[in-house]
């Protein structure tokens, strides 16, 4: 049975962790599937260090916007993260409009909804691992205003359509939304 996930929070607040320990617990072999683009040295390193750490229990599979591609019908999957696979969108529209003006944030939102409903069609448990970066300032950036923008609705959007949400402080879990 469909289930949907979404654990949202601060940076370093414990999302990844919490989402890789409740994976395991649902599943011997879940999936993990990165949404980082790998931009250079320091990050390559930091990608090796963490498929290391999670070992040979996970299915490992690095896809930065196309998620569908990937069958993980039957199978817990943990999706890290949405922020990431936000980036690679909202970049990947700015490289399309070839000019300086802002990416369109509703184009992009619209991609990024279409991608999820296709993916999410799948029977499998589907664990998302997002940021909640709109809670501080407004920032002077025009860009970074616009990418608060998407992942925010991106954010509402997978909200509204998870079975649960959590919201980590400090490492500890606070339901905000429950299928029970």
């Amino acid at each position: 049975m469909r289930r949907i996930i979404l654990i949202t929070g601060g940076q370093r607040s414990g999302k990844s962790t919490y989402a890789e320990r409740l994976a395991l617990s649902l599943a011997e072999n879940p999936v993990y599937i990165a949404t980082a683009h790998v931009w250079d040295d320091e990050f390559r390193e930091r990608v090796r260090i963490h498929r290391e750490k999670r070992g040979s229990r996970w299915t490992n599979i690095e896809e930065e916007t196309q998620l569908s591609r990937h069958d993980v019908s039957g199978r817990v999957v943990l999706i890290d993260c949405c922020t990431l696979w936000a980036t690679n969108y909202f970049y990947r529209q700015a490289m399309k409009d070839n000019s300086n003006s802002l990416p369109d944030v509703s184009i992009t939102l619209g991609e990024m909804k279409q991608e999820f409903e296709r993916f999410t069609a799948q029977d499998a448990t589907f664990i998302f691992v997002t940021n909640e970066i709109g809670l501080g300032g407004t920032s002077d950036s025009a860009v970074q205003r616009r990418f608060t923008d998407l992942l925010g609705w991106l954010n509402q959007f997978i909200a509204e359509r998870a079975d649960e949400v959590l919201l980590m402080v400090s490492g500890i879990a606070i339901k905000i939304k429950t299928s029970e």
